[in-house]
Formats: structure tokens, sequence, C-alpha cells
């Protein structure tokens, strides 16, 4: 058994990565082999509207045709049994690289002639994390959740569940002295060590309930 989990952050030591690795200790508690990708790390694009993936008499139904790093992981996702993604939200959507990522992923498996029979074999459980500076009273004015559903919604739709984490107002800078904001440090700092932990351990237990939702 194996969960796969995909870093949509540039950075591998900040809060979306460490809500992933909270997730994986979850699933690893529960016995589970995991694999992590810093999606960052790949060279790579999204859809290039080549439609190789929907031509009468391909070889391979599923199959993104376009050849560089994001294929070889994109052939050992499909053994994989339950998937978590997470991203940062840049500019009120998901980071760049994610987005190429979710193009690439789900495209293949949408079945043109039947929406509802995705051509993903099976289902699995999926996570989707996202992490945001702002404060969850801020969430609806800037008209973030219909965002959060519509690529929930997607995830499900391919691969037959997700389930949705949101860690809000989490600290951009280490030091905010340093930097630009709009944000009161100390508001930021009493964040971080009340809330973030509590971010932590409900990844943690998303972690085990993917596990979980294909062990049952």
């Amino acid at each position: 058994m194996k969960l796969m989990a995909f870093n949509g952050s540039p950075r591998k030591k900040w809060n979306t990565a460490t809500l992933i690795e909270h997730a994986l200790d979850g699933a690893r508690e529960a016995g589970v082999e995991v694999e992590l990708v810093h999606l960052y790390d790949l060279d790579f694009k999204g859809c290039s509207s080549c439609f190789a993936c929907k031509r009468h008499g391909r070889k391979e139904i599923g199959v993104c045709a376009l050849k560089d790093e994001l294929r070889p992981v994109l052939e050992r996702f499909k053994e994989a049994d339950a998937l978590l993604l997470g991203t940062p939200v840049y500019y009120g959507c998901e980071s760049a690289c994610t987005r190429a990522f979710l193009e690439r992923l789900q495209f293949p498996y949408l079945n043109y002639a039947d929406y509802s029979k995705p051509h993903f074999p099976g289902k699995i459980a999926t996570g989707l994390l996202y992490t945001m500076n702002i404060p969850e009273s801020r969430l609806e004015p800037l008209g973030y959740p219909p965002m959060f559903e519509r690529t929930r919604a997607n995830l499900a739709r391919h691969f037959g569940s997700c389930e949705l984490l949101l860690s809000m107002n989490t600290t951009q800078y280490s030091d905010y002295d340093k930097f630009e904001t709009g944000f009161d440090k100390n508001d930021k700092a009493r964040q971080r060590a009340e809330q973030f932990p509590q971010d932590c351990q409900a990844a943690k237990e998303l972690g085990a309930r993917l596990a979980m939702g294909y062990q049952s």
C-alpha cells in the first residue's frame, strides 16, 4: 500500500511542507509506504492541449503524451493507493506549479464521452491541503471557498473522494521586521505558537484517514 504526496510549494521546510510531513507521519503510523514529490524540483509544464490523451485508437488510456520530468512521476502515481496534495495560496489560487501538475494529472483521466465515468481505474482516497496567510474572516470576501471547492470536487470526480484541509493565517516570514507586511507580527507569532500545531495534528489525522480509506 502506498500514499503519494506532492508539495506544490517552492519551500521545503515551511508551512505547506511541514503539514505534508505530519500527514505522512500519520500514514506511516498506519503502516503504509509513502513517497513525497517536491513539484518545484521537477522540470515540467502544464497541459499543451495536444489532445493525444483523447484520440481514438490511442494505445493507453489516462496517459499524458508529454515527455519530461513529470512523466515518470505520473507513471508511478498509477500504482498509488492514496494521494495527498499540498499547496500555498498565491494570488487567490494554487501555486503555478500546482496548477500545472493538476492539469497533467487529471486531464488524461477526464472522459470526454462521459464525464461521470473517469478513465482512472478504480477509486482512491485523496486529500487536498491549502496554506494561506490570510485569516478565516477574509476567506469569503476574497472569494476563496469556490476555488477550494472546485479543485476538491475535480479530484473527487477523477479519483473517487477528496478531503479538504485549510491552514489559515500562517506565518510567511521568520522575521517580520525584515520584510513588507500588512499583518501584525505579534498576532502571527501567537498564531504560529497556538494554531499551527493544531493544524499539524489535523494534517497527521488526515494522513491516517487517507491510509485507512483504502485499507477498509
